[in-house]
């Protein structure tokens, strides 16, 4: 076995180096352009190289998890160099970060035979799921049927409404989704962190009470990510969802989107019902894994 050298991302230059790993790891997913990437750091948050006989084979992510209690951790192998100890390198590096944190539990997450089995042999037990759902995107009409007194914007019309729309919607919609455990976002994260673009906002009586958008994919533009679906509470049922959905689903057939995904919690049965009726079709599922660091 060949020495794996581990080292901590610092210039533009490692960061892209970082997202190129991700990309070949999990070429299905949309990544965090270096920009958005320095926007999310932290003195929390470490980002890790993995080199192997002068060549980046790896990479690695600590931070804490959005529950706020535990840390999360995420070491990633290009196929090519597995079964080499570059994983477990990884690894270590990364749970001494989170003891140094302070924190009781690792969390990770996988989506592959191989991963689950790496994280299983590291002492890791499944604690939640999260599916994914993809939506061919054809000549998609403008949806009808918006509830009697609502508006629908863009975000970039009203930027500060997002902000602003924190506290009541924010808050709420974000303490509903369906996880084993809640999340815990700031109104800082929220900001940054969790419009899309395009972001739809339902308003009434000037008010949030739903959005829904998309998270363009700048590597593969022909593909977008579901951005945050959601209706307040007092909303709900009345088709707000589905309205908001579909129009952002016929944005994306007028600006050259073939393919949207989504990833919806397991146990959140009403989306998936929604995205189902809407099309989408099943694809991966993640399953969130946890590790008492007392083990």
């Amino acid at each position: 076995m060949s020495d794996v050298e581990i080292t901590v991302c610092v210039t533009d230059d490692d960061y892209d180096a970082w997202r190129r790993v991700r990309i070949a790891v999990l070429p299905h997913e949309r990544a965090s352009t270096v920009a958005q990437m320095r926007v999310q750091d932290s003195p929390e948050r470490l980002l890790l190289l993995a080199t192997l006989d002068g060549a980046v084979v790896g990479s690695g992510l600590a931070d804490r998890s959005d529950s706020g209690s535990s840390g999360f951790v995420a070491p990633r192998v290009v196929p090519e160099a597995r079964r080499r100890g570059v994983g477990t390198a990884l690894l270590e590096a990364l749970t001494a970060h989170v003891e140094e944190l302070g924190l009781p539990t690792l969390r990770s997450m996988v989506d592959d035979a191989g991963s689950l089995a790496f994280g299983e042999h590291a002492g890791f037990v499944e604690a939640d799921r999260q599916v994914e759902q993809i939506r061919a995107i054809a000549d998609e009409p403008a949806p009808t049927g918006l509830p009697d007194g609502v508006d629908v914007i863009k975000l970039s019309e009203q930027p500060d409404l997002w902000a602003a729309c924190y506290q009541r919607f924010g808050t709420e919609v974000l303490a509903d989704f369906a996880l084993f455990e809640p999340l815990v976002v700031s109104a800082e994260e929220w900001l940054d962190e969790w419009p899309g673009d395009p972001m739809f906002l339902a308003l009434h009586g000037g008010e949030v009470i739903g959005c829904a958008g998309l998270l363009l994919d700048t590597d593969r533009t022909e593909r977008a990510e579901n951005a945050l679906t959601a209706v307040r509470r007092d909303w709900r049922g009345r088709g707000l969802a589905s309205y908001l959905k579909r129009l952002a689903l016929h944005w994306a057939s007028q600006h050259g989107v073939s393919e949207v995904y989504t990833w919806t919690q397991a146990r959140n049965l009403p989306m998936i019902g929604l995205n189902e009726r809407l099309g989408y079709a099943a694809g991966l599922t993640s399953i969130t894994l946890s590790r008492d660091l007392a083990s």
